[in-house]
């Protein structure tokens, strides 16, 4: 699995609930089961060593319709990592190992994350990303360790036919621009993002 071969698996908060509402701790579990909490310091960074604050921006995609399907994103020279989560919906979560000399490159994974079992995906930087909503609307928010930069953007065609990902949705709604996006096959290395695979 691209994830597990990594080391980076999924992050649980594990929620808390009182009369007040529902508390959940942003986490992310990385190598060994060591869990990196509210720093979001990648395990594959580019650097040398991990930052110690790094860039934290948080994004939020509200009033998703059923069917909107947003990817497959990344970013080339500066790569994020992204901490994912559903604050009301659900989603179908998939991510692509785009990282050059990865034993899982051009593989990928698809989770279901929604409201009620409140699961957090942790993104490596250098994997593509993107996710479909499967509920009739849903809020969708992660945290990234780069800012956005519109002129960086690379990645994958959400239906590329080598890749076969399995969406659920059958007429997705998808932008001019991600229809735009070349199949894997087709990339450069020029097109590949600045995060080789640091074992």
């Amino acid at each position: 699995a691209v994830l597990d071969l990594v080391g980076e698996l999924v992050g649980f908060g594990e929620p808390t609930s009182s009369p007040r509402g529902l508390e959940q701790r942003q986490q992310a579990v990385g190598v060994g089961g060591v869990i990196i909490e509210r720093r979001f310091v990648p395990r594959f960074a580019v650097t040398p060593a991990p930052q110690e604050h790094p860039v934290l921006v948080a994004h939020v995609l509200l009033d998703e319709e059923r069917g909107t399907l947003r990817g497959l994103h990344t970013q080339l020279k500066t790569p994020q990592g992204k901490l994912v989560r559903v604050a009301r919906g659900a989603v179908y979560d998939v991510v692509l190992d785009l990282r050059p000399g990865s034993p899982t490159f051009g593989q990928w994974e698809g989770h279901p994350l929604d409201d009620e079992a409140h699961r957090q995906l942790w993104v490596p930087p250098g994997l593509a990303h993107g996710f479909c909503v499967t509920s009739a609307e849903a809020d969708f928010v992660y945290a990234c360790t780069e800012r956005y930069d519109p002129s960086d953007e690379g990645g994958v065609a959400w239906d590329d036919p080598d890749l076969a990902i399995s969406w659920p949705v059958e007429t997705p709604l998808v932008s001019e621009k991600d229809r735009r996006l070349p199949r894997l096959r087709d990339l450069a290395p020029t097109d590949l993002p600045l995060a080789p695979f640091a074992p």
